[in-house]
């Protein structure tokens, strides 16, 4: 079993009470990979202890990227949440752990190898 952090990177932080998480893929084959698989309703299945009112996908093929938009999901943002991570910064984190079913040839997907000179 994967993670979806062998396949790619994030970032994410807040906008007011909504956070929103980019998950970057390291290959061509990794975005379709994430195209297919990694839908709005699965990331809102994955936060779902965190009630996200909704959940928004947006692509950015040009940077092998998905954005998404979790409505508020930060228990009133970072001046008014009681929440440990008022700012989402941890979002993405969270979501890269998620298991994922790759491929049984899952080479293209994965992150490239660090070559030394």
């Amino acid at each position: 079993m994967h993670q979806l952090q062998d396949i790619a990177h994030g970032r994410s932080g807040d906008k007011g009470n909504h956070a929103n998480i980019a998950v970057i893929a390291y290959t061509d084959a990794g975005f379709a990979w994430l195209r297919t698989h990694l839908t709005a309703e699965k990331v809102a299945a994955y936060f779902g202890p965190l009630e996200p009112s909704r959940v928004e996908r947006f692509e950015a093929p040009n940077l092998l990227a998905l954005n998404f938009m979790l409505r508020d999901v930060l228990a009133g943002g970072a001046s008014r949440s009681l929440r440990i991570d008022t700012q989402g910064k941890t979002l993405a984190l969270a979501l890269l752990q998620m298991p994922i079913e790759l491929p049984a040839v899952a080479d293209p997907l994965l992150r490239p190898a660090r070559t030394h000179p």
